[in-house]
């Protein structure tokens, strides 16, 4: 008798401060948790409270932080400090995707995390969604669909 596959678990790593940011970290998650096969493990974990080896036994991340002063919030900042050289070369490949809740234009938090994921080699399965300005309802359905988007890629191999 052959042993079962090892679950696939699909990381959410969201710095989500307020009741909104947590509103869309929320959406992404249950957009993950739609997972086709019933095979994939969501997990939510804060910046804080992930350590680089989970990381390395992921089969997917999604990143989610706000923009703070025009860059990442400190939290996902330290989270990449922590788990850069720990990662580096253990992790090359790891499809991910961002979310960022901005009240500007958002680019000084996506283009830093992806300097920072260019280096540990990880792969966007898609651009970075930002969800930018006054604060709209319409923000949840795009970051339900980039969960479940990643859920159905991961659950279909294609990442």
């Amino acid at each position: 008798m052959g042993l079962k596959p090892a679950m696939s678990e699909l990381l959410v790593i969201s710095h989500a401060p307020s009741p909104k940011t947590q509103r869309l970290t929320d959406a992404v998650v249950h957009g993950a948790s739609k997972d086709l096969s019933g095979e994939l493990l969501v997990s939510r974990l804060s910046p804080f409270e992930t350590e680089a080896e989970r990381l390395v036994t992921a089969s997917g991340i999604i990143l989610g932080t706000t923009e703070n002063f025009g860059y990442m919030s400190g939290a996902m900042k330290d989270f990449f400090d922590r788990i850069y050289y720990p990662c580096m070369d253990r992790t090359e490949g790891l499809p991910y995707a961002l979310f960022v809740r901005a009240g500007n234009d958002g680019s000084g938090a996506v283009s830093s995390i992806e300097r920072i994921v260019s280096g540990l080699g990880w792969k966007a399965i898609q651009p970075a969604l930002v969800c930018s300005g006054e604060w709209q309802d319409g923000f949840v359905e795009p970051c339900e669909e980039l969960g479940a988007t990643m859920a159905a890629g991961l659950d279909m191999g294609i990442f």
